[in-house]
């Protein structure tokens, strides 16, 4: 069987009829064009939503009070007072595989300076909360020790705070700002960070001491959250279990009593999100697939067509000597043909698609190898079942009915 011969032939007939060759193939190059294009949206936002968790801190572990039945009625989380300091220094000196650790409170209020207001958040933490949340101070300093042990008046800004407050272009570290009425003295300013997966403004924040938003805003001795950091992304997993064997311990807590407290780890965030995004790939990729089996059942409609105008053509060449197989790899090779070139050109387009949507529309996109290689396998192996019937309806003709035919 002369290959070379059978591919020549096929080229020739598909010269012959260039744009029906083309819009056979147009099938093809969409649905392969709108695969890559899919997969590359899906696994370029998965990345993303990576990316900017990780930011957030990939192996930060995060604490709350658990919602608790008091008198019969379920008390909220928010309204529970089970940490306690004791709570996060036994956390900060007995676990591990904890690497940092910082207890939590806030609150929400007016923001004041001069003229100038707005409404956002003040969070008590401790100086190790910087590298559990990865900010970083930009202009001044980072309070210290002494100013927690002492309740001190002073605070980290975030970028929006400032944006808000300092309208003129005034240099913030110095001045003195107002929160619930509370003055605050303003001793550095964190590097902006921007918008958070979830569309939160990570500028939009006040860090103060913890011990300070303890005693002058909200009055209280307990605390609202404790946030920590693992070793390792990796030793989460181990750093949450000591974390629940800690706190256990310290509440008292039988080994029939549920959790009064949540914990919570920023690897099943990621994971969660991981596997939505994952999903809505699938489902995006199974409805750009439908395009690859429109465009296989046009190559099967076009091909019974190319057998039926060539029916005298079969005739004459299995008349001279030509057997069934030789038919059933010409017009197979045709169909092979149609879905490469129509593969190659999808690859092309679905690339170029995929960079113009990052270009144009702002979306995060990542194409993978797998999935090129993966488009253009799918393409190619429907070509050759789309086409092998018609095929093998060419290589069983009767050579005598063939010549027969008008």
């Amino acid at each position: 069987m002369n290959y070379k011969n059978l591919i020549k032939i096929a080229l020739r007939a598909l010269k012959g009829n260039k744009f029906r060759g083309f819009l056979t193939m147009l099938g093809i190059i969409i649905g392969v064009a709108s695969v890559i294009a899919m997969l590359a949206i899906g696994q370029g936002s998965k990345r993303s939503i990576r990316e900017q968790i990780s930011e957030m801190g990939s192996n930060m572990i995060m604490i709350q009070p658990g919602a608790d039945m008091r008198g019969g009625v379920r008390q909220s989380a928010s309204a529970m007072q089970t940490l306690k300091i004791k709570d996060f220094e036994d956390i900060h000196d007995n676990a591990p595989h904890i690497e940092r650790c910082s207890p939590m409170v806030n609150a929400s209020g007016q923001v004041i300076y001069g003229a100038n207001n707005s409404p956002t958040s003040i969070y008590g933490v401790n100086d190790e909360y910087l590298d559990i949340r990865k900010y970083s101070v930009g202009e001044g300093d980072m309070f210290s020790e002494g100013d927690i042990k002492s309740a001190a008046k002073v605070c980290v800004v975030g970028q929006t705070v400032v944006d808000n407050l300092f309208t003129n272009g005034e240099e913030p570290i110095g001045r003195v700002i107002r929160f619930n009425k509370i003055p605050f003295k303003i001793i550095g300013v964190l590097s902006a960070k921007g918008y958070n997966s979830m569309g939160q403004d990570q500028d939009d924040l006040i860090i103060a001491p913890y011990t300070t938003v303890q005693k002058r805003i909200l009055a209280i001795t307990h605390l609202q959250g404790i946030q920590a950091s693992a070793t390792s992304e990796e030793d989460t997993d181990l750093a949450t279990d000591e974390i629940s064997e800690i706190l256990r311990t310290n509440h008292r807590l039988k080994a029939t009593d549920d959790d009064d407290f949540n914990v919570r780890s920023q690897a099943e965030l990621s994971s969660m999100l991981s596997s939505t995004t994952d999903m809505m790939t699938i489902l995006l990729a199974c409805i750009a697939g439908i395009s690859l089996l429109v465009g296989g059942i046009g190559i099967m409609n076009i091909m019974y067509v190319s057998v039926t105008e060539r029916t005298r053509e079969i005739g004459l060449r299995m008349s001279i000597g030509a057997k069934g197989r030789h038919i059933l790899m010409q017009f197979l090779i045709e169909a092979v043909i149609i879905s490469v070139m129509g593969g190659l050109i999808g690859v092309a387009l679905g690339v170029g698609v995929s960079f113009a949507i990052k270009v144009i529309a702002g979306w995060p996109i990542y194409i993978q190898m797998w999935s090129v290689i993966l488009s253009f396998a799918v393409c190619t192996v429907t070509g050759i079942f789309f086409g092998w019937y018609p095929a093998r309806k060419a290589s069983n003709l009767d050579p005598i009915d063939a010549l027969r035919y008008e």
